[in-house]
């Protein structure tokens, strides 16, 4: 009978020992694959962020594109249907510049030409037939007018140049933002200490997507 009882407790210790072992292994083979897998999310993560970086371009990046090619730094932003837009604004303020430069060459010539009369040498051109019976005071006003005009156009160039670069750095700031109808706002209010560390309440607001 002791015999017996000697074996079965022999049998129930290799038996609680191999349990134990078969635990262990599993527990590590547990631990083994949560490492493989935390593993996995760290090398996953450069790649979001790359593919964050290349879904919304740097707006330095973006700006300076934008300042050497016209339009370059809208297509970058995805918005190529303001290309046509950027280049009609230049084209519209170029051919109203143009024409108001050959206005205004012709008034010069027709003043110049009034001035000096018969002794006149031509140097600007001859005087067109349309302004052959304007007085010297009227050709001088419109030259004047005329050649400031001109030069005004010439900062509404720079301008409309400059607001396209700052158009694409802009927007290319905005493109991050999550602008979708699904928005929530949450207001937390919380005690807080205010000037001379009397008692108040601060209120902040926050927006996040609904789930």
């Amino acid at each position: 009978m002791k015999r017996i009882s000697f074996v079965l407790l022999l049998v129930l210790i290799q038996s609680t020992a191999f349990a134990q072992i078969n635990f262990l292994e599993k527990d590590y083979s547990l631990l083994e694959n949560r490492y493989y897998d935390n593993s996995g999310l760290v090398q996953t993560e450069p790649e979001n962020s790359d593919n964050e970086r290349q879904e919304y371009p740097a707006p330095k990046s973006v700006l300076f594109k934008s300042l050497m090619i016209p339009g370059w730094g809208q297509i970058v932003n995805r918005q190529a249907w303001k290309v046509p837009i950027v280049y009609g604004v230049f084209a519209g303020i170029g051919f109203y510049t143009y024409t108001l430069h050959q206005d205004y060459t012709d008034y010069r010539a027709a003043f110049y030409n009034a001035e000096r009369g018969a002794e006149t040498d031509f140097k600007f051109g001859p005087t067109p037939e349309r302004l052959e019976f304007l007085n010297n005071n009227e050709l001088l006003n419109t030259r004047n007018s005329l050649r400031n005009q001109r030069d005004f156009m010439f900062v509404v160039m720079a301008l409309a140049y400059g607001l396209n670069g700052l158009d694409a750095y802009v927007f290319a700031h905005m493109r991050s933002f999550d602008v979708s109808d699904d928005l929530s706002m949450n207001s937390t209010i919380r005690p807080t200490l205010i000037a001379n560390a009397s008692p108040g309440i601060s209120l902040s607001f926050s927006l996040q997507p609904n789930k």
